[in-house]
């Protein structure tokens, strides 16, 4: 009897455990595993430059865990895989589901060619706990806002997936189909800017684990306080690994459920709703597939967004002389990374006191950031602005000094990122435009010259974006 062969097709699901599809095609017979770079992708949403370092050395890593069994293409699946499929003579695909609006209809078009050619194409959720469509009011509209849709939406309609074991045994289809290979996928960049970013991460199943691992043992239980403080490793640092699907949110959901039980702790509880937000995210561009392009607030298309090219520079490159500005700025080019709160810090400065768009940061954070997702990026930018679903209003404007001398009591985290100021006393690390002249000289410090002046009044910005909002208020 002829074993059928079927397509593993994998996406953002680089993993072996608890992978739906993977299942499903090694329960049906041999499988060849395929990775497809689509060079079809919409203008501007091709990964960044952060992005492709951590594809390429996690489909590396997926690919040792393969036993050297994936093949790599480029180019546009609706024509390459009919190909693949007819070459080695596969009965079925199987893939777990993606969100981005593109690669739904994508998605449905494959799935239609593929039966039409009366064979098999099947889905899978692979990549969330709750799917947007299982999720609605009453009356089977979408949610509009976090809470509800989290604690009366998502707690109340099923408990997400147990996760599942890795298959028992994988069959590789014996085929010798030609594929482009990983390098041609050109993920790698020419110019090694990655040094820093390479010995603090480690991008695949391994790294995933481990840093699941280190965060239950040692920060899990102070989640709640602890994730505020940038110079603290207090969070799970796993948004990557959960972006590329090298661990899916039900590992990660009952590692937490399994080690800390039904406990009432507010920390498990802090941090289990914080994958509900990246749940909401991907709900958000589902129900709302213009989130990424346009305010969800359509109030904010009359706003008069600022255009000054070299504030949005200077914000880029972490030389704001706004201390915990540039360091969480300096955070992200250094490490392809940046602490939470750090980011509300500096997304309310660009959107806020610098007046320049929440598009300028989006487009930024989607080249530098590691873990640059479509759905938390567009959802969390708009959060930012005031312009997005269950937004901090407008009026809320974080004063970045205040936020440093709250959460950086001590300036650990500007001084790291911040080497220029390692000498300030903390009285003035936050604001070292305060600091008097004898003291500055015995810092050995010159404001404009061993770190910039700021380049916008906090207070008079702060002003000037308020007056801003009341234009498009009426």
């Amino acid at each position: 009897m002829t074993v059928p062969v079927s397509i593993m097709w994998f996406r953002q699901d680089l993993r072996v455990n608890d992978n739906p599809a993977l299942n499903a095609a090694c329960d049906m017979g041999k499988i060849l595993p395929i990775y497809i770079f689509d060079d079809t992708t919409p203008d501007g949403r091709v990964p960044g430059g952060a992005s492709k370092w951590w594809l390429h050395h996690s489909l590396t890593s997926l690919n040792k865990r393969l036993n050297g069994h994936l093949k790599f293409y480029k180019g546009d699946p609706k024509k390459l895989i009919p190909q693949i499929m007819k070459e080695v003579d596969a009965k079925a695909i199987f893939w777990n589901r993606c969100y981005e609006p593109w690669q739904i209809n994508r998605d449905k078009e494959i799935k239609k060619q593929v039966i039409d050619n009366g064979l098999e194409a099947h889905s899978s959720n692979g990549s969330l706990l709750w799917e947007p469509m299982k999720v609605l009011k009453k009356d089977d509209t979408p949610y509009r806002v976090f809470t509800p849709y989290y604690r009366n939406g998502c707690l109340n309609v099923e408990q997400p997936r147990y996760p599942k074991a890795p298959p028992a045994r994988i069959t590789y289809a014996d085929t010798q189909c030609e594929d482009d290979g990983l390098d041609a996928l050109n993920l790698m960049p020419e110019i090694e800017w990655y040094g820093t970013i390479e010995k603090m991460w480690k991008p695949g199943e391994d790294g995933a684990a481990d840093n699941l691992s280190d965060f239950i043992e040692h920060a899990a239980r102070h989640y709640r306080d602890g994730r505020d403080i940038p110079s603290m490793k207090g969070t799970s640092r796993l948004s990557p690994h959960l972006h590329f699907g090298e661990m899916s949110p039900n590992q990660v959901w009952y590692a937490i459920k399994d080690k800390f039980g039904s406990t009432e702790d507010k920390s498990i509880d802090t941090y289990l709703s914080e994958l509900g937000w990246r749940e909401f995210s991907y709900y958000l561009l589902y129900h709302f597939p213009t989130l990424p392009n346009k305010n969800f607030n359509d109030k904010f298309d009359n706003f008069p967004w600022r255009k000054d090219a070299e504030s949005l520079r200077a914000w880029q490159t972490g030389n704001t002389g706004i201390p915990i500005v540039d360091a969480g700025m300096r955070e992200l080019w250094q490490t392809g990374y940046m602490h939470n709160r750090v980011r509300m810090i500096v997304g309310s400065f660009l959107v806020k006191n610098l007046l320049l768009s929440w598009h300028e940061g989006e487009r930024w954070f989607w080249d530098t950031l590691l873990d640059a997702d479509l759905a938390s990026n567009s959802a969390g930018w708009q959060w930012v602005a005031g312009s997005g679903a269950d937004a901090a209003p407008y009026f809320r404007i974080f004063n970045p000094v205040l936020q440093g001398e709250k959460f950086d009591k001590k300036g650990k985290y500007v001084r790291k990122y911040c080497p220029e100021l390692k000498d300030i006393p903390d009285k003035y690390i936050h604001k070292p435009w305060e600091i008097p002249g004898v003291i500055a000289k015995d810092a050995n410090f010159e404001l404009g010259k061993n770190y910039p002046k700021p380049i916008v009044d906090l207070k008079a910005s702060r002003q000037r974006a308020l007056d801003a909002f009341q234009e498009i208020k009426g």
